[in-house]
């Protein structure tokens, strides 16, 4: 499936709404429990400082997205936060590993020096193990960090990537 990773535009908001939903309603990954509306997620992807889609070089259809931002204010402004959502039926065929490089290098033009995530489920083997292989290192764990829909825990673990 050939595809490219380009910034969003305000006719992608549709599409970027329901795949991010998609991973809200799963519960499995995101700590959102509130799915976007047209309205919220218009005003959600504008407030970021990027956001980049992976579009089906055919159909034109969007695959996935991410959302880019500092990861803190003032003196922590430079370190990075990404979040990565892909359509259910298209994982697994390297979208999301197209999504975290561009995330990178978009992030090394802002003037980043690092990529943190800060909660990536200890159970999202897949995610973990891309991130790994991509170089991000975990540094940490926080025990029963995430809440699950049916109530239990789970550790969720820090990564950490340079840009320098």
């Amino acid at each position: 499936m050939p595809f490219s990773i380009r910034p969003y535009g305000p006719g992608d908001l549709a599409a970027m709404c329901g795949i991010w939903n998609e991973v809200v309603r799963a519960g499995d990954a995101f700590p959102q429990e509130e799915e976007l509306t047209p309205a919220s997620g218009a005003a959600f992807f504008a407030g970021q400082t990027g956001c980049g889609v992976a579009e089906d070089a055919e159909t034109g259809a969007i695959l996935g997205l991410y959302i880019l931002h500092p990861n803190n204010v003032g003196r922590c402004g430079h370190i990075a936060n990404a979040s990565y959502a892909v359509r259910g039926d298209c994982r697994g065929r390297g979208v999301g590993e197209a999504l975290v490089r561009d995330s990178l290098s978009r992030a090394r033009g802002f003037g980043f020096r690092a990529m943190q995530f800060n909660a990536v489920v200890a159970g999202n083997a897949r995610a973990r193990a891309l991130y790994e292989r991509i170089g991000f290192r975990c540094v940490g764990r926080v025990e029963g960090g995430f809440r699950l829909p049916d109530g239990r825990y789970e550790d969720i673990c820090l990564y950490v990537y340079p840009l320098t």
